[in-house]
Protein backbone atom coordinates (compact mmCIF):
# COMPACT_ATOMS: atom_id res chain seq x y z
CA UNK A 1 0.00 0.00 0.00
CA UNK A 2 2.80 2.39 0.91
CA UNK A 3 4.51 1.64 -2.38
CA UNK A 4 1.28 2.33 -4.23
CA UNK A 5 0.88 5.66 -2.45
CA UNK A 6 4.48 6.63 -3.18
CA UNK A 7 3.83 6.10 -6.88
CA UNK A 8 0.39 7.67 -6.99
CA UNK A 9 1.09 10.73 -4.85
CA UNK A 10 3.33 12.57 -7.36
CA UNK A 11 0.73 11.99 -10.09
CA UNK A 12 -2.04 13.24 -7.81
CA UNK A 13 -0.07 16.32 -6.84
CA UNK A 14 0.71 17.07 -10.50
CA UNK A 15 -2.98 16.76 -11.38
CA UNK A 16 -4.02 19.02 -8.52
CA UNK A 17 -1.35 21.55 -9.48
CA UNK A 18 -2.65 21.61 -13.08
CA UNK A 19 -6.21 22.09 -11.88
CA UNK A 20 -5.16 24.87 -9.56
CA UNK A 21 -3.36 26.67 -12.40
CA UNK A 22 -6.40 26.83 -14.65
CA UNK A 23 -7.61 30.20 -15.86
CA UNK A 24 -11.30 31.15 -15.79
CA UNK A 25 -12.76 33.69 -18.22
CA UNK A 26 -15.79 35.57 -16.88
CA UNK A 27 -18.08 37.64 -19.08
CA UNK A 28 -19.51 40.43 -16.96
CA UNK A 29 -21.31 42.41 -19.66
CA UNK A 30 -23.07 41.51 -22.91
CA UNK A 31 -24.92 43.80 -25.36
CA UNK A 32 -28.59 44.30 -24.52
CA UNK A 33 -29.38 43.03 -28.01
CA UNK A 34 -27.97 39.57 -27.24
CA UNK A 35 -30.77 37.08 -28.03
CA UNK A 36 -32.32 35.31 -25.06
CA UNK A 37 -30.84 31.86 -24.64
CA UNK A 38 -27.84 32.59 -26.86
CA UNK A 39 -24.81 30.38 -26.20
CA UNK A 40 -21.56 32.30 -25.98
CA UNK A 41 -18.32 30.65 -27.07
CA UNK A 42 -14.66 31.59 -27.10
CA UNK A 43 -12.67 30.85 -30.26
CA UNK A 44 -8.94 31.31 -30.35
CA UNK A 45 -5.45 30.08 -31.03
CA UNK A 46 -5.97 27.33 -28.44
CA UNK A 47 -8.91 25.65 -30.26
CA UNK A 48 -8.02 26.39 -33.87
CA UNK A 49 -10.42 29.33 -33.94
CA UNK A 50 -13.50 27.12 -33.95
CA UNK A 51 -16.45 29.47 -33.32
CA UNK A 52 -18.85 26.88 -31.89
CA UNK A 53 -16.82 24.25 -30.03
CA UNK A 54 -19.06 22.93 -27.20
CA UNK A 55 -16.00 22.47 -24.99
CA UNK A 56 -15.49 26.25 -25.07
CA UNK A 57 -19.05 27.37 -24.36
CA UNK A 58 -19.73 29.69 -21.42
CA UNK A 59 -22.15 28.69 -18.67
CA UNK A 60 -24.10 30.98 -16.32
CA UNK A 61 -22.07 31.82 -13.25
CA UNK A 62 -22.91 29.72 -10.17
CA UNK A 63 -23.33 33.02 -8.34
CA UNK A 64 -26.45 33.71 -10.45
CA UNK A 65 -25.28 37.29 -10.89
CA UNK A 66 -25.97 37.49 -14.61
CA UNK A 67 -22.39 36.75 -15.57
CA UNK A 68 -21.02 33.81 -17.55
CA UNK A 69 -17.82 31.90 -17.05
CA UNK A 70 -15.61 29.28 -18.64
CA UNK A 71 -12.60 27.53 -17.16
CA UNK A 72 -9.99 26.85 -19.82
CA UNK A 73 -8.27 23.45 -20.01
CA UNK A 74 -5.16 23.17 -17.85
CA UNK A 75 -2.89 22.43 -20.81
CA UNK A 76 -3.47 25.89 -22.30
CA UNK A 77 -0.55 28.07 -21.27
CA UNK A 78 1.35 31.10 -22.48
CA UNK A 79 0.04 33.87 -24.70
CA UNK A 80 -3.28 33.19 -26.46
CA UNK A 81 -5.44 35.18 -28.87
CA UNK A 82 -9.21 34.85 -29.05
CA UNK A 83 -12.63 36.36 -29.68
CA UNK A 84 -16.10 35.70 -28.32
CA UNK A 85 -18.87 34.49 -30.63
CA UNK A 86 -22.50 33.37 -30.55
CA UNK A 87 -21.60 30.22 -32.47
CA UNK A 88 -20.40 31.47 -35.85
CA UNK A 89 -18.12 34.06 -37.40
CA UNK A 90 -21.17 35.91 -38.66
CA UNK A 91 -22.08 36.49 -35.01
CA UNK A 92 -18.60 37.29 -33.71
CA UNK A 93 -18.16 40.09 -31.21
CA UNK A 94 -17.60 43.65 -32.46
CA UNK A 95 -17.37 47.14 -31.07
CA UNK A 96 -20.42 49.16 -30.05
CA UNK A 97 -20.97 50.19 -33.70
CA UNK A 98 -20.83 46.56 -34.88
CA UNK A 99 -17.43 47.08 -36.52
CA UNK A 100 -14.62 44.49 -36.48
CA UNK A 101 -12.22 44.53 -33.54
CA UNK A 102 -8.72 43.12 -33.18
CA UNK A 103 -8.13 39.74 -31.59
CA UNK A 104 -8.06 39.80 -27.81
CA UNK A 105 -4.91 38.49 -26.17
CA UNK A 106 -3.96 37.23 -22.72
CA UNK A 107 -0.98 35.42 -21.24
CA UNK A 108 -1.92 32.48 -19.04
CA UNK A 109 0.44 32.08 -16.12
CA UNK A 110 1.29 29.22 -13.83
CA UNK A 111 -1.10 30.38 -11.10
CA UNK A 112 -4.91 30.14 -11.14
CA UNK A 113 -6.65 33.30 -12.27
CA UNK A 114 -10.10 34.66 -13.06
CA UNK A 115 -10.17 37.27 -15.81
CA UNK A 116 -13.18 39.46 -16.55
CA UNK A 117 -14.21 40.55 -20.04
CA UNK A 118 -16.99 42.63 -21.57
CA UNK A 119 -18.56 42.35 -25.04
CA UNK A 120 -19.54 45.72 -26.55
CA UNK A 121 -21.46 44.49 -29.58
CA UNK A 122 -22.10 41.69 -32.07
CA UNK A 123 -21.13 41.95 -35.71
CA UNK A 124 -24.57 40.94 -36.97
CA UNK A 125 -26.75 43.11 -34.78
CA UNK A 126 -26.99 45.79 -32.15
CA UNK A 127 -29.43 48.07 -30.40
CA UNK A 128 -29.75 50.15 -33.56
CA UNK A 129 -29.76 47.19 -35.95
CA UNK A 130 -26.99 45.86 -38.18
CA UNK A 131 -24.43 48.41 -39.29
CA UNK A 132 -24.15 48.77 -43.07
CA UNK A 133 -21.05 47.22 -44.56
CA UNK A 134 -19.31 48.68 -47.60
CA UNK A 135 -17.64 46.01 -49.72
CA UNK A 136 -13.87 46.34 -50.09
CA UNK A 137 -13.62 43.87 -52.98
CA UNK A 138 -12.24 45.54 -56.10
CA UNK A 139 -14.73 45.63 -58.95
CA UNK A 140 -14.67 44.39 -61.65
CA UNK A 141 -11.52 42.47 -60.61
CA UNK A 142 -13.38 40.34 -58.05
CA UNK A 143 -16.52 38.37 -58.71
CA UNK A 144 -18.31 35.38 -57.23
CA UNK A 145 -18.12 32.40 -59.57
CA UNK A 146 -20.98 30.73 -57.74
CA UNK A 147 -22.73 31.02 -54.40
CA UNK A 148 -23.23 27.25 -54.42
CA UNK A 149 -20.43 25.61 -56.41
CA UNK A 150 -20.90 21.84 -56.30
CA UNK A 151 -18.35 19.78 -54.37
CA UNK A 152 -19.27 16.25 -55.50
CA UNK A 153 -16.42 14.65 -53.57
CA UNK A 154 -17.96 15.97 -50.34
CA UNK A 155 -21.65 16.15 -51.28
CA UNK A 156 -21.78 19.88 -50.48
CA UNK A 157 -21.76 23.25 -52.15
CA UNK A 158 -19.63 26.28 -51.45
CA UNK A 159 -19.21 29.90 -52.51
CA UNK A 160 -16.20 30.37 -54.79
CA UNK A 161 -14.58 33.68 -55.75
CA UNK A 162 -12.22 34.74 -58.52
CA UNK A 163 -9.89 37.70 -58.89
CA UNK A 164 -8.82 38.69 -62.40
CA UNK A 165 -5.69 40.79 -63.04
CA UNK A 166 -5.97 44.43 -64.08
CA UNK A 167 -5.28 43.73 -67.74
CA UNK A 168 -7.43 40.60 -68.09
CA UNK A 169 -10.12 42.34 -70.16
CA UNK A 170 -7.70 44.38 -72.29
CA UNK A 171 -5.21 41.59 -73.13
CA UNK A 172 -7.44 38.91 -74.69
CA UNK A 173 -4.53 36.78 -75.87
CA UNK A 174 -2.76 36.68 -72.53
CA UNK A 175 -2.88 33.72 -70.14
CA UNK A 176 -2.20 33.84 -66.44
CA UNK A 177 -0.86 31.78 -63.52
CA UNK A 178 -3.44 30.76 -60.93
CA UNK A 179 -3.26 30.81 -57.15
CA UNK A 180 -5.87 28.78 -55.26
CA UNK A 181 -6.70 29.90 -51.71
CA UNK A 182 -8.81 28.70 -48.81
CA UNK A 183 -11.06 30.61 -46.37
CA UNK A 184 -12.40 32.67 -49.25
CA UNK A 185 -14.54 34.79 -46.93
CA UNK A 186 -11.36 36.51 -45.74
CA UNK A 187 -9.45 36.83 -49.01
CA UNK A 188 -11.07 39.82 -50.75
CA UNK A 189 -13.89 41.46 -48.82
CA UNK A 190 -14.18 42.91 -45.31
CA UNK A 191 -17.97 42.45 -45.43
CA UNK A 192 -17.70 38.67 -45.65
CA UNK A 193 -14.64 38.23 -43.46
CA UNK A 194 -14.93 36.84 -39.96
CA UNK A 195 -11.78 38.47 -38.58
CA UNK A 196 -10.50 40.87 -41.21
CA UNK A 197 -9.56 40.44 -44.87
CA UNK A 198 -6.25 39.72 -46.57
CA UNK A 199 -6.73 42.36 -49.26
CA UNK A 200 -5.31 40.03 -51.91
CA UNK A 201 -7.10 41.91 -54.69
CA UNK A 202 -5.71 45.29 -53.63
CA UNK A 203 -2.20 43.85 -53.19
CA UNK A 204 -2.03 42.18 -56.60
CA UNK A 205 -3.58 45.12 -58.43
CA UNK A 206 -1.10 47.48 -56.78
CA UNK A 207 1.85 45.25 -57.71
CA UNK A 208 0.71 45.30 -61.33
CA UNK A 209 0.28 49.07 -61.32
CA UNK A 210 3.76 49.51 -59.86
CA UNK A 211 5.31 47.21 -62.45
CA UNK A 212 6.37 44.70 -59.79
CA UNK A 213 4.19 41.94 -61.24
CA UNK A 214 4.28 42.10 -65.01
CA UNK A 215 2.50 38.79 -65.48
CA UNK A 216 -0.33 39.10 -62.97
CA UNK A 217 -2.20 36.12 -61.56
CA UNK A 218 -5.73 34.85 -61.29
CA UNK A 219 -6.74 34.03 -57.72
CA UNK A 220 -9.49 31.53 -56.95
CA UNK A 221 -10.72 31.45 -53.35
CA UNK A 222 -13.01 28.83 -51.80
CA UNK A 223 -15.07 29.73 -48.74
CA UNK A 224 -14.56 27.48 -45.74
CA UNK A 225 -17.47 25.35 -44.61
CA UNK A 226 -17.87 26.80 -41.13
CA UNK A 227 -18.46 23.79 -38.94
CA UNK A 228 -16.87 21.58 -41.63
CA UNK A 229 -13.65 23.61 -41.84
CA UNK A 230 -11.52 21.42 -39.59
CA UNK A 231 -12.89 18.26 -41.18
CA UNK A 232 -12.07 19.42 -44.72
CA UNK A 233 -8.62 20.83 -44.05
CA UNK A 234 -6.92 17.72 -42.72
CA UNK A 235 -6.88 14.25 -44.31
CA UNK A 236 -6.22 12.81 -40.86
CA UNK A 237 -8.43 12.93 -37.79
CA UNK A 238 -7.39 14.78 -34.69
CA UNK A 239 -8.83 13.04 -31.64
CA UNK A 240 -9.99 16.31 -30.14
CA UNK A 241 -10.92 18.52 -33.09
CA UNK A 242 -11.97 16.32 -36.00
CA UNK A 243 -10.58 16.20 -39.52
CA UNK A 244 -10.42 13.33 -41.96
CA UNK A 245 -12.02 14.82 -45.10
CA UNK A 246 -8.92 16.53 -46.45
CA UNK A 247 -8.45 14.01 -49.25
CA UNK A 248 -11.92 14.69 -50.57
CA UNK A 249 -11.34 18.44 -50.28
CA UNK A 250 -8.08 18.46 -52.25
CA UNK A 251 -9.63 16.08 -54.79
CA UNK A 252 -12.40 18.64 -55.26
CA UNK A 253 -9.83 21.38 -55.83
CA UNK A 254 -7.90 19.34 -58.40
CA UNK A 255 -10.55 17.24 -60.14
CA UNK A 256 -13.55 19.60 -60.09
CA UNK A 257 -12.60 23.21 -59.42
CA UNK A 258 -9.36 23.49 -61.42
CA UNK A 259 -10.86 21.95 -64.57
CA UNK A 260 -13.72 24.43 -64.35
CA UNK A 261 -11.38 27.39 -63.88
CA UNK A 262 -9.12 26.27 -66.75
CA UNK A 263 -12.16 25.96 -69.03
CA UNK A 264 -13.71 29.32 -68.09
CA UNK A 265 -10.64 31.56 -67.78
CA UNK A 266 -7.41 32.10 -69.70
CA UNK A 267 -5.09 30.18 -67.41
CA UNK A 268 -1.60 28.75 -67.68
CA UNK A 269 -2.41 25.18 -66.74
CA UNK A 270 1.09 23.85 -66.00
CA UNK A 271 2.25 23.02 -62.48
CA UNK A 272 4.95 25.68 -62.78
CA UNK A 273 2.18 28.30 -62.90
CA UNK A 274 -0.25 26.87 -60.36
CA UNK A 275 -0.06 27.62 -56.65
CA UNK A 276 -2.04 26.93 -53.49
CA UNK A 277 -1.96 28.97 -50.28
CA UNK A 278 -3.72 29.41 -46.96
CA UNK A 279 -3.32 30.18 -43.29
CA UNK A 280 -3.49 28.00 -40.20
CA UNK A 281 -5.40 24.87 -41.29
CA UNK A 282 -5.21 26.30 -44.80
CA UNK A 283 -1.42 26.13 -44.55
CA UNK A 284 -1.65 22.49 -43.51
CA UNK A 285 -3.94 21.45 -46.35
CA UNK A 286 -1.95 23.48 -48.91
CA UNK A 287 1.24 21.63 -47.98
CA UNK A 288 -0.56 18.30 -48.15
CA UNK A 289 -2.15 19.15 -51.51
CA UNK A 290 1.28 19.76 -53.06
CA UNK A 291 2.54 16.43 -51.70
CA UNK A 292 -0.47 14.49 -52.96
CA UNK A 293 -0.63 16.27 -56.33
CA UNK A 294 2.97 17.17 -57.24
CA UNK A 295 2.01 17.37 -60.93
CA UNK A 296 -0.64 20.01 -60.21
CA UNK A 297 0.90 22.48 -57.76
CA UNK A 298 4.31 24.04 -58.16
CA UNK A 299 3.99 26.75 -55.49
CA UNK A 300 2.86 26.60 -51.85
CA UNK A 301 2.20 29.48 -49.47
CA UNK A 302 1.83 28.30 -45.85
CA UNK A 303 0.95 31.14 -43.47
CA UNK A 304 1.09 30.16 -39.78
CA UNK A 305 0.48 26.52 -40.77
CA UNK A 306 -1.33 24.35 -38.20
CA UNK A 307 1.02 21.39 -38.57
CA UNK A 308 0.35 20.47 -34.94
CA UNK A 309 -3.15 19.32 -35.93
CA UNK A 310 -1.76 16.27 -37.78
CA UNK A 311 1.95 16.38 -37.00
CA UNK A 312 2.86 12.69 -37.01
CA UNK A 313 0.83 11.55 -40.04
CA UNK A 314 1.81 14.61 -42.08
CA UNK A 315 5.55 14.13 -41.59
CA UNK A 316 5.16 10.40 -42.20
CA UNK A 317 3.31 11.15 -45.44
CA UNK A 318 6.12 13.45 -46.55
CA UNK A 319 8.67 10.68 -46.03
CA UNK A 320 6.53 8.29 -48.09
CA UNK A 321 5.66 10.87 -50.76
CA UNK A 322 8.67 13.18 -51.20
CA UNK A 323 7.88 16.59 -52.62
CA UNK A 324 8.68 17.45 -56.22
CA UNK A 325 12.08 19.19 -55.93
CA UNK A 326 10.87 21.93 -58.30
CA UNK A 327 7.98 22.90 -56.00
CA UNK A 328 8.49 26.20 -54.16
CA UNK A 329 7.47 26.39 -50.48
CA UNK A 330 7.08 29.68 -48.59
CA UNK A 331 6.59 29.37 -44.82
CA UNK A 332 5.86 32.33 -42.56
CA UNK A 333 4.61 32.72 -38.98
CA UNK A 334 5.19 34.67 -35.81
CA UNK A 335 7.92 33.41 -33.51
CA UNK A 336 5.58 33.36 -30.50
CA UNK A 337 2.20 32.39 -32.00
CA UNK A 338 2.33 29.16 -30.02
CA UNK A 339 4.92 26.85 -28.53
CA UNK A 340 4.94 24.60 -31.62
CA UNK A 341 4.19 26.95 -34.54
CA UNK A 342 7.67 28.12 -35.59
CA UNK A 343 9.47 24.89 -34.54
CA UNK A 344 7.13 22.68 -36.59
CA UNK A 345 7.35 25.06 -39.52
CA UNK A 346 11.14 24.80 -39.33
CA UNK A 347 10.87 21.02 -39.05
CA UNK A 348 8.77 20.91 -42.24
CA UNK A 349 11.26 23.17 -44.01
CA UNK A 350 14.14 20.92 -42.98
CA UNK A 351 12.23 17.73 -43.84
CA UNK A 352 11.55 19.03 -47.35
CA UNK A 353 15.25 19.79 -47.73
CA UNK A 354 16.12 16.25 -46.64
CA UNK A 355 13.87 14.70 -49.29
CA UNK A 356 15.50 16.72 -52.05
CA UNK A 357 13.89 20.16 -52.29
CA UNK A 358 16.80 22.56 -52.90
CA UNK A 359 17.40 25.64 -50.76
CA UNK A 360 16.44 27.95 -53.64
CA UNK A 361 12.89 26.56 -53.47
CA UNK A 362 12.45 26.92 -49.71
CA UNK A 363 11.74 30.09 -47.76
CA UNK A 364 11.35 30.16 -43.96
CA UNK A 365 10.25 33.41 -42.34
CA UNK A 366 9.78 33.60 -38.55
CA UNK A 367 8.67 37.13 -37.69
CA UNK A 368 8.99 38.52 -34.18
CA UNK A 369 5.73 40.49 -34.17
CA UNK A 370 3.73 37.94 -36.15
CA UNK A 371 0.35 36.86 -34.82
CA UNK A 372 -2.25 34.28 -35.75
CA UNK A 373 -4.40 36.93 -37.40
CA UNK A 374 -5.59 38.19 -40.77
CA UNK A 375 -3.75 41.51 -40.44
CA UNK A 376 -0.44 39.65 -40.20
CA UNK A 377 -1.14 37.38 -43.17
CA UNK A 378 -2.33 40.39 -45.18
CA UNK A 379 0.96 42.17 -44.43
CA UNK A 380 3.05 39.15 -45.39
CA UNK A 381 1.12 38.16 -48.52
CA UNK A 382 2.91 40.52 -50.92
CA UNK A 383 6.38 39.21 -50.08
CA UNK A 384 5.19 35.61 -50.24
CA UNK A 385 3.49 36.11 -53.59
CA UNK A 386 6.44 37.89 -55.17
CA UNK A 387 8.84 35.17 -54.04
CA UNK A 388 6.60 32.32 -55.21
CA UNK A 389 5.68 33.82 -58.59
CA UNK A 390 8.86 35.73 -59.42
CA UNK A 391 9.50 35.06 -63.15
CA UNK A 392 13.28 35.33 -62.79
CA UNK A 393 13.62 32.59 -60.16
CA UNK A 394 13.65 29.71 -62.64
CA UNK A 395 16.56 31.25 -64.59
CA UNK A 396 18.69 32.08 -61.52
CA UNK A 397 20.70 28.89 -61.96
CA UNK A 398 21.03 29.24 -65.73
CA UNK A 399 18.14 26.92 -66.54
CA UNK A 400 15.57 28.02 -69.15
CA UNK A 401 12.38 29.59 -67.83
CA UNK A 402 9.43 27.17 -67.65
CA UNK A 403 7.27 26.94 -70.75
CA UNK A 404 4.08 28.98 -70.31
CA UNK A 405 1.66 26.61 -72.02
CA UNK A 406 -1.97 25.65 -71.55
CA UNK A 407 -3.53 22.25 -72.23
CA UNK A 408 -7.26 21.79 -71.84
CA UNK A 409 -9.78 20.44 -71.16
CA UNK A 410 -8.78 18.12 -68.36
CA UNK A 411 -10.35 15.77 -67.55
CA UNK A 412 -10.11 15.01 -71.27
CA UNK A 413 -12.22 12.61 -73.29
CA UNK A 414 -10.82 12.53 -76.81
CA UNK A 415 -8.91 15.71 -77.69
CA UNK A 416 -6.59 18.01 -75.78
CA UNK A 417 -6.00 21.54 -77.12
CA UNK A 418 -2.51 22.97 -76.71
CA UNK A 419 -1.80 26.72 -76.48
CA UNK A 420 1.74 28.12 -76.37
CA UNK A 421 3.19 31.60 -75.87
CA UNK A 422 3.64 33.76 -78.95
CA UNK A 423 7.44 33.45 -78.84
CA UNK A 424 7.37 29.65 -79.10
CA UNK A 425 8.72 28.74 -82.51
CA UNK A 426 8.83 25.52 -84.48
CA UNK A 427 7.61 22.12 -83.47
CA UNK A 428 6.36 21.34 -80.01
CA UNK A 429 7.36 18.05 -78.43
CA UNK A 430 4.62 16.42 -76.38
CA UNK A 431 4.91 13.37 -74.15
CA UNK A 432 2.24 11.72 -72.03
CA UNK A 433 3.37 9.27 -69.35
CA UNK A 434 1.42 6.94 -67.11
CA UNK A 435 1.89 6.70 -63.34
CA UNK A 436 4.84 4.31 -63.76
CA UNK A 437 6.71 6.87 -65.89
CA UNK A 438 6.19 4.94 -69.14
CA UNK A 439 5.64 7.13 -72.22
CA UNK A 440 2.27 6.17 -73.71
CA UNK A 441 2.02 8.92 -76.32
CA UNK A 442 4.65 11.03 -78.07
CA UNK A 443 3.96 13.64 -80.76
CA UNK A 444 5.32 16.71 -82.53
CA UNK A 445 2.74 19.46 -82.91
CA UNK A 446 2.28 23.07 -83.91
CA UNK A 447 0.93 25.78 -81.63
CA UNK A 448 -2.83 25.52 -81.29
CA UNK A 449 -2.97 21.92 -82.46
CA UNK A 450 -5.06 19.31 -80.70
CA UNK A 451 -3.73 16.08 -79.24
CA UNK A 452 -5.75 12.93 -79.83
CA UNK A 453 -5.99 11.14 -76.47
CA UNK A 454 -8.95 8.93 -77.32
CA UNK A 455 -6.74 5.85 -77.29
CA UNK A 456 -5.63 6.32 -73.70
CA UNK A 457 -7.25 4.34 -70.91
CA UNK A 458 -9.06 6.23 -68.19
CA UNK A 459 -6.72 7.36 -65.47
CA UNK A 460 -4.10 9.82 -64.26
CA UNK A 461 -1.17 10.85 -66.49
CA UNK A 462 1.64 13.37 -66.71
CA UNK A 463 1.79 15.69 -69.71
CA UNK A 464 5.19 17.13 -70.63
CA UNK A 465 5.61 19.82 -73.27
CA UNK A 466 8.89 21.26 -74.60
CA UNK A 467 9.63 23.95 -77.16
CA UNK A 468 12.82 25.89 -77.88
CA UNK A 469 14.63 24.39 -74.89
CA UNK A 470 11.87 25.34 -72.45
CA UNK A 471 9.77 22.72 -70.71
CA UNK A 472 6.55 22.51 -68.75
CA UNK A 473 4.40 19.82 -67.21
CA UNK A 474 0.98 19.22 -65.71
CA UNK A 475 -1.32 16.48 -64.57
CA UNK A 476 -3.73 15.03 -67.12
CA UNK A 477 -6.88 13.14 -66.23
CA UNK A 478 -8.36 10.98 -68.97
CA UNK A 479 -12.08 10.23 -68.67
Amino acid sequence: MNRFLSLALPMLLATCSALQAQTTFRLTSLPTSTPAGAIIYVAGSFNNWTPNNPAYAFAPSPAADGTYQLTLPANITGKVEFKFTRGSWATVEADARQQDISNRSYTLGSSPATVEWQVAGWKDQGSSGPAPCVSTALQPNVRVISESFAMPQLGRTRRVWVYLPNDYATAPNKRYPVLYMHDGQNVFDACTSFSGEWGVDETLSRLQEQGLDATGSIVVAVDNGGAERLNEMSPWKNAQYGGGQGDEYVDFMVLTLKPYVDAQYRTLTGREFTGVAGSSMGGLISTYAALKYPLVYGKVGAFSPAFWFAEQPLFAYLRQHPANPDTRFYFVSGTTESATMAPLMRAMHDSLARVGVPARNLSYQAVADGQHAEWFWRREFSAAYQWLFAPAVATATGRPAPLAFSAYPTPAQSRLTLTLPADARGAVHVEIMDTSGRVVLREKLRNGAAIDVSGLARGFYQLRVSAGGRKGSQALVKE
